[in-house]
């Protein structure tokens, strides 16, 4: 399986938009094989692991672990990070990991390494630079994350020192998502409101400057499904 972007995306009217805000929405962002064929394997996944954050450190565990937990355990935890999260950074979601170094990806078979890969190859590169503006952009991280009930991503602004990240990404592979169930990417004003809200989709690119602050809100109990994406930053040193 190889991705191919889709050929109609021109990258001059999408810098003129991302010019505006800082921030974009493209549709129908790989050509439909593709896009199918990552979001099957990723739904099915067994490579899935839990991660809160704690204090400094990052806790992780199986999504089996964190179900067999017992019911006084989850409820210490469940509150123990819900309190965290009222006055701080805090996060809770699934997520499968790749690693940077290209040989590490190389060795890898699943199609998230290929998506990765693919993520940083030059074509697509060219494509990012373009819209961006940034033709120091060298290099896309990447992740698959997936947002439960209960699951959430406090505000922040990915802008972490030594990084060198320009733009952050989520390659939005959830159909028929409701506003209503959560797991919204929100912009925020310089009040604290909300300026701008991305509902997760599918086949959709969100892209967006680093600096502005942004969460995922949380994803209530009645969502009728899992909020999948990949997830990523372009960065101007490769690994």
């Amino acid at each position: 399986m190889s991705f191919q972007l889709n050929p109609a995306l021109a990258a001059g009217p999408l810098r003129e938009q991302l010019d505006g805000t800082g921030r974009l929405k493209i549709g129908s962002f790989l050509e439909p094989e593709g896009a199918a064929a990552l979001a099957g394997e990723l739904r099915a996944s067994p490579d899935w692991k839990h991660v809160i954050k704690g204090g400094e450190q990052v806790f992780e565990t199986t999504p089996d672990q964190l179900e067999q937990m017992p019911e006084a355990e989850r409820k210490t935890l469940d509150e123990a990070v819900y309190r965290a999260a009222r006055s701080g950074f805090q996060y809770r979601y699934d997520t499968i990991r790749v690693p940077d170094a290209l040989a590490e990806r190389e060795a890898r078979p699943d199609l998230l390494a290929a998506f990765a890969r693919f993520m940083s190859s030059e074509p697509v590169l060219d494509w990012v630079r373009d819209v961006t503006g940034r033709s120091d952009i060298a290099f896309a991280d990447a992740q698959a994350t997936r947002y439960r009930a209960g699951d959430f991503l406090t505000r922040h602004d990915d802008n972490v020192h030594g990084k060198d990240r320009t733009h952050a990404y989520v390659f939005s592979l959830t159909p028929d998502w409701l506003a209503e169930w959560g797991g919204l990417l929100l912009f925020n004003d310089a009040d604290g409101g909300v300026a701008e809200t991305f509902v997760p989709a599918y086949n959709a690119l969100h892209l967006f400057a680093i600096g502005q602050p942004h969460s995922v809100s949380f994803v209530a109990p009645y969502a009728a499904g899992d909020r999948i994406s990949v997830t990523g930053w372009f960065r101007t040193k490769a690994p």
